[in-house]
């Protein structure tokens, strides 16, 4: 029974995705505390977006924020899956219509030089496998109406994954600080978004660490060449046709990207 209702919020949210019709939340289906069966859910849709063609370039890395972990009741963070077709490029503008209730998210990226591929790991192999960063927006998206979400939720709609954004200075980590590193989030030239590299669960790294552990130990470890964006360095912004999002962070630069009218 418990594959059968794996394979039915899967292929909801999977029909959601391909049809642009919203559905409602799947936690009516597997509750709220069924960690393990939002993540079997994940896969599944991971494998048939793969199998469509789509390539894994890196992972994201959601409620990395304490007040949102208590909002959906949580004491961890949870993670999502890149794929290529998801990155749009830094300046463009993007058609709204391939948008599902889009919000956007400021962060700093990571690409990885080495493989993480052990659960005994500390903070200084995280650092020493990481290549540069660079700043990011992030496109969150919920194919569940109304953002009607809680932890299951969006785990299982890959952690409500849409698109993101990188900005074109890469920098080397001993020349950033990821703690005191001040982020600002504009829409049309307006400050919806202020904070620090401190307000991702201390530090970046202390998130990207998680996430190394994590896959490590499910056999799906974290691989050079990875992008991984790593959680939100302030409040997320609500995105409407026509909206520009400019994101800028102190040492790494700014990214940009506007959406069309409809």
């Amino acid at each position: 029974m418990k594959n059968n209702k794996i394979i039915e919020i899967a292929d909801r949210l999977f029909e959601a995705s391909q049809t642009g019709f919203y559905c409602g939340p799947i936690r009516d289906v597997i509750g709220v505390e069924d960690i393990e069966a939002a993540y079997a859910a994940q896969d599944i849709n991971t494998e048939r977006r793969r199998k469509l063609g789509g390539r894994i370039v890196g992972s994201k890395i959601g409620l990395t924020s304490v007040v949102v972990q208590k909002q959906l009741g949580v004491d961890q963070p949870d993670f999502g899956v890149l794929f290529d077709d998801m990155e749009l490029e830094n300046g463009s503008e993007v058609d709204f219509k391939l948008l599902m209730q889009p919000k956007a998210e400021a962060e700093i990226a990571f690409v990885l030089k080495k493989d993480l591929p052990d659960t005994q790991i500390g903070a200084a192999d995280v650092i020493s496998a990481i290549d540069y960063a660079l700043v990011s927006i992030e496109i969150v998206g919920s194919r569940i109406a109304k953002w009607d979400i809680k932890i299951t939720d969006t785990i299982a709609d890959n952690a409500s994954a849409s698109h993101f954004v990188l900005g074109h200075k890469p920098v080397r980590l001993d020349n950033l600080d990821l703690i005191n590193c001040e982020m600002e989030m504009s829409v049309n030239g307006k400050i919806v978004s202020e904070g620090k590299g401190s307000a991702c669960m201390g530090s970046p790294i202390n998130a990207t660490l998680w996430l190394a552990k994590t896959m490590a130990k499910l056999g799906r470890p974290l691989k050079a060449g990875d992008v991984i964006l790593s959680g939100a360095l302030g409040p997320m912004a609500a995105i409407n046709p026509g909206d520009e999002v400019v994101t800028k962070i102190s040492g790494l630069g700014s990214v940009s990207v506007k959406f069309s009218d409809i």
